[in-house]
């Protein structure tokens, strides 16, 4: 599995790097930055509540 960011549809408003840090931060130019590509079996659970907490839907997980 592999994270995607609709970069359009976010408002960088950091819900996704307090739910899951190891794979997202805020940079200091403001955006949002996803520091891991892949996703190892044990953090699906993790990165699925970000991808349900982000407001704007600009998350997802791909096959």
């Amino acid at each position: 599995m592999r994270i995607e960011l609709d970069r359009v549809k976010c408002n960088v408003l950091g819900i996704c790097e307090s739910v899951a840090p190891d794979f997202f931060e805020i940079t200091d130019d403001g955006d949002v930055a996803v520091l891991r590509d892949d996703v190892p079996a044990e953090c699906v659970a993790e990165l699925e509540e970000a991808v349900a907490a982000c407001p704007t839907e600009a998350l997802r997980l791909a096959r």
